[in-house]
């Protein structure tokens, strides 16, 4: 039979068991947190170029069909180009810049407007160094 004094030292953990495993949790915490902070970079940028894409190929859909450009992003979901004109990924706001060219897409067209579209944000991509407003 065992002595009362080694059945107690058996029951728990020691401080420096404790420590180590608060050690591991620690660090495999600031591991995960910055790989879920590169994860939702990277997915916003991915529904910007998807938005972006998406609204430039609606607006030469636009200007091909109706020989003129829009001249607002509205122009695009009132003539059922887009289903709704999405928030910038990266602002989280309806607050896109558009660009007007002076070009023509096509001899028949006749006058200007809306050529493309791009990110109102001023930040830099982490990704690739360049401001998202350039994309």
């Amino acid at each position: 039979m065992k002595r009362e004094s080694e059945r107690s030292a058996e029951r728990g953990f020691t401080l420096l068991e404790v420590l180590m495993v608060a050690a591991i949790i620690v660090i495999l915490a600031t591991i995960s947190a910055a790989r879920y902070d590169r994860a939702m970079i990277s997915a916003h940028e991915a529904a910007l170029k998807q938005d972006l894409s998406e609204m430039n190929q609606a607006i030469q859909n636009y200007t091909l069909d109706k020989q003129t450009p829009p001249p607002s992003l509205q122009d695009l979901v009132d003539a059922h180009y887009l289903g709704r004109i999405p928030n910038d990924p990266i602002t989280g706001a309806n607050d896109w810049v558009t660009e007007t060219c002076d070009t023509y897409m096509s001899v028949d067209q006749t006058s200007t407007g809306i050529c493309s579209v791009h990110s109102s944000s001023n930040q830099i991509s982490p990704n690739n160094n360049t401001p998202y407003s350039e994309w």
